[in-house]
């Protein structure tokens, strides 16, 4: 169920309308948890079963590791990182590996590995189980504030696995951060003003920029991108970095803003990231749930930067390499990933032997932020583009088709749908180095001017990316 579809519309207005009855409010959680897993099972019923194993056995593991008298806890613990790994790697990366490693095996015995389905959202719900059991390891009891029974502790964590403004594509929430969230919510508390802001900028992100975009964005595949100019090769690798990111980031919005109508607070996932002057700095606002996931539960578990700069250096590129992999079961991510860490490296490295800084201006900071947007923009080809040869061969071809004539009208909307996106980033600068209180009726009159775009030009409805992740 798309969030830009009247079918979740409805879905949310009568289980927001049930959440907050009266004579309901000792059902909240029930009410919000069943609303999930329909929310969830509602394209393939099916994959319901794998969520709810999930839940069962993370919960079960974080109620042993929480008995006072129960010794094996770190046993439980592994045993609980390894079981949420395993289903991960079966569901979303057997195929890659067997077809990597064994080739074809159409007609053999283990065909039946290419059939496997991929569910939906489960590199989301796989980092959740596992941040639920290292959380409560790490921490223990004071997670919930109060001694809850076992089916008490599935129904809450049936919330955190499955709450369905995150399931999908994020934010990937901490369990330490989400559990103690988890009480009776009146309809009092509701921030309004906050909820409405973020859901104006989300849906504006996503069905006005994102998804006009993406009518334009599907000439970088071959065959239709050997018949564009360089300029306009260019310029749609452009226009692809502000289309993932109106896509994501407004996903991201939605899922926040639909979760504060519910009372729960989920994290910032974006901050600007395509103002960042140097790699460290992208990493910090973009997909931030993602990039501190990491760095919590596996950066830092493999000795971080304690344990000198060659074992850094291997920790760093190994994080960034698995991070891309998670992004999907392709080769090509892990490239991306690669990409990231390599860029993270010689960045670090040039930082620590070649320690000079070049002025400090506006002159400068433009530069260094061209120069990293140029380089995150030619990875997300990656992205798009089947395969590493076909990334490959994009480039070639913005070498090869100077002399082809430039298609105005696709470069014209490009920059259209586009520009939004660089203002915003823009807006973002100046709002940092602001000292000045926003205008609350400019800031009125802002959303407001995005409320009617999203009613006048959305674009053709298309599934958000990171759905496939």
């Amino acid at each position: 169920m798309n969030f830009n579809s009247i079918g979740f519309l409805i879905f949310i207005s009568i289980t927001f309308f049930l959440y907050y009855l009266p004579f309901l409010k000792k059902f909240q959680l029930a009410i919000v948890v069943g609303a999930s897993f329909y929310f969830y099972a509602y394209s393939d019923p099916w994959l319901l079963i794998l969520l709810l194993f999930s839940i069962f056995w993370n919960a079960s593991i974080v109620y042993l590791i929480q008995l006072p008298d129960f010794k094996s806890k770190k046993a439980v613990l592994a045993l609980g990182v390894v079981l949420n790994l395993t289903v991960l790697f079966f569901f979303k990366y057997s195929g890659l590996f067997a077809k990597t490693f064994l080739g074809n095996s159409q007609g053999t015995d283990l065909h039946w590995i290419f059939l496997i389905p991929l569910p939906i959202g489960i590199s989301f719900y796989t980092f959740h189980g596992i941040s639920m059991v290292v959380d409560f390891y790490r921490i223990g009891p004071e997670i919930l504030k109060e001694k809850i029974s076992y089916p008490n502790l599935i129904l809450k964590s049936s919330l955190y696995i499955n709450f369905f403004p995150q399931l999908v594509a994020g934010p990937i929430v901490k369990a330490k951060e989400f559990f103690p969230q988890i009480k009776a919510k009146d309809f009092k508390d509701i921030p309004w003003l906050s909820a409405t802001k973020i859901l104006i900028l989300g849906y504006f992100l996503k069905t006005v920029i994102a998804d006009n975009l993406n009518d334009l964005t599907f000439v970088i595949d071959f065959p239709y991108n050997s018949h564009h100019s360089s300029f306009a090769l260019i310029l749609l690798i452009f226009g692809y970095s502000a289309q993932i990111f109106a896509d994501f980031a407004g996903y991201s919005l939605i899922a926040i803003g639909t979760a504060l109508l519910f009372g729960y607070q989920l994290p910032t996932n974006f901050n600007f990231p395509y103002i960042s002057s140097n790699f460290s700095e992208f990493w910090r606002r973009w997909h931030i749930s993602l990039s501190t996931w990491l760095r919590d539960y596996l950066y830092i578990p493999l000795g971080g930067n304690r344990k000198g700069n060659l074992r850094t250096y291997i920790n760093l590129f190994l994080v960034m390499a698995l991070g891309g992999l998670w992004h999907g079961a392709e080769w090509r991510y892990m490239v991306w990933g690669i990409g990231h860490g390599l860029l993270l490296l010689l960045e670090r490295f040039l930082e620590q032997n070649f320690p000079f800084s070049l002025p400090k201006n506006k002159i400068t900071f433009f530069l260094k932020g061209l120069f990293v947007f140029l380089c995150v923009s030619l990875l997300w080809l990656l992205f798009r583009l089947p395969n590493f040869e076909k990334a490959v061969q994009y480039l070639g071809l913005i070498g090869s088709n100077i002399a082809l004539a430039t298609d105005w009208e696709l470069c014209s909307f490009l920059l259209f749908f586009s520009i939004p996106v660089f203002l915003y980033h823009g807006y973002g600068w100046y709002k940092e180095r602001s000292t000045q209180a926003s205008n609350e009726w400019v800031s009125v009159i802002g959303y407001s001017f995005l409320l009617f775009l999203i009613v006048l030009n959305r674009g053709p409805s298309a599934s958000f990316i990171y759905f496939q992740f």
